[in-house]
């Protein structure tokens, strides 16, 4: 751990304070969990519904560490090429005709050379050069499959990863590693073993209308206490798909741009769309009825 960020962040209050300068809040809890997994450190796995700031937290992070963010987004049917690396199959085929046309001899090993591999999000994170680390962010491991999850295992609990055709390589500065899923099933028990682990409850109202306020700033702090009341309201309906803070930032955003200066049920009729994506969500709510969804 380089000693100038060891100063930087002594204990989890210094990092709680470093995030909400980014305007990330984060409750103790969170604070500690993300404080641990730089000082370890080890993989840190967020789990909570979408849209509670998991992603937002691993940005925030790098943000405070004043470091690079490396995102590897997942998705059903990823593999090893597309998150460490794959060769450069133009650049190859023109070293083949460039010798050629040299009549000059071109072992194979020489085209498996580092300078004709391209790296992806795991291999940049390993070769990043420090002296900080920086943070990796695997988002939504719950969308890629066993096999990808089993490839992972390296990476998280050596720092290393294995090719072929160079052997394997090791972080230079141990990355910081933050996993993401909206358990959408469940992640097996060797990659949990390798993690700390935390899980990120939708925050309360009062701390919702400080988060969505920060982020929207030019929205009255009324209007935003209306925004939090509601989509509180939304979840107690168990729509198909609970708002999250970042639906919530959205529809405040939208009542700002729209210049409506207080959520009735006029506007929350003309905004719906920012906050339920389902056309069954929003059937839900109009039977409940949008004075319901407004008041107070």
């Amino acid at each position: 751990m380089p000693e100038d960020l060891a100063r930087l962040l002594p204990d989890p209050e210094a990092l709680a304070g470093e995030l909400e300068r980014l305007d990330y809040l984060a409750d103790e809890e969170l604070a500690t969990a993300l404080f641990c997994a730089v000082r370890m450190p080890q993989p840190l796995l967020l789990e909570g519904e979408p849209g509670v700031g998991k992603t937002e937290a691993a940005k925030a992070l790098a943000g405070a560490l004043h470091t690079p963010l490396i995102r590897l987004q997942c998705h059903e049917g990823i593999d090893a090429a597309e998150a460490l690396y794959e060769w450069n199959y133009p650049r190859q085929l023109l070293a083949i005709r460039l010798a050629e046309t040299q009549r000059r001899e071109l072992a194979e090993v020489d085209l498996f050379r580092r300078e004709y591999l391209v790296a992806r999000p795991l291999l940049q994170t390993l070769e990043h050069p420090g002296p900080r680390p920086a943070v990796l962010l695997i988002d939504e491991v719950d969308r890629a499959d066993d096999e990808f999850e089993a490839f992972l295992l390296e990476l998280l609990g050596e720092a290393a990863v294995s090719i072929p055709e160079l052997g394997t390589v090791r972080a230079a500065v141990k990355p910081v590693v933050i996993l993401t899923s909206n358990r959408s099933r469940d992640l097996h028990d060797a990659l949990k073993r390798r993690c700390l682990y935390h899980w990120i409850e939708y925050p309360p109202v009062e701390r919702a209308v400080e988060i969505i306020s920060r982020r929207v700033p030019a929205a009255s702090r009324p209007l935003a206490e209306q925004v939090a009341a509601a989509v509180g309201r939304l979840r107690s309906l168990k729509v198909q798909k609970p708002p999250g803070i970042a639906e919530a930032i959205d529809w405040l955003t939208a009542l700002e741009v729209l210049g409506l200066p207080r959520l009735d049920p006029a506007a929350a009729q003309r905004t719906l769309g920012a906050v339920l994506k389902y056309r069954d969500d929003t059937s839900s709510v109009g039977e409940r009825g949008l004075e319901w969804l407004t008041a107070g």
